[in-house]
C-alpha cells in the first residue's frame, strides 16, 4: 500500500491529485494552481478518495485525481 502526498487545486472545484511518495509529482501540479494538502496513509483518507481507483490511476498515470468532498479547514 502507498502513502500518498495530496495536492489540492486552489480553484473551487475540489480537485485533488494524490501522488505516491516514491513517485514524481506530475508537471501540471504547480503553484499558484495547486498547493500541498497533506499526506495520506493507511485508513486516514479524505472523503472521495477511493483506494482501489487510486491504485489503478497510479498504475496507468503515476498519480490519482479525485474530487474531495471535505470542506477546506484553512478557510474556516
Amino acid at each position: 500500500m502507498y502513502a500518498y502526498n495530496l495536492f489540492q487545486s486552489t480553484k473551487l472545484d475540489g480537485l485533488v491529485c494524490a501522488v505516491p511518495e516514491e513517485r514524481t509529482v506530475p508537471p501540471f501540479v504547480v503553484e499558484p494552481n495547486w498547493r500541498f494538502g497533506g499526506r495520506v496513509q493507511s485508513q486516514e483518507a479524505p472523503l472521495g478518495f477511493d483506494r482501489k481507483a487510486a491504485m489503478e490511476g497510479v498504475r496507468f498515470n503515476g498519480f490519482y485525481l479525485f474530487a474531495s468532498f471535505q470542506k477546506d479547514r484553512s478557510n474556516q
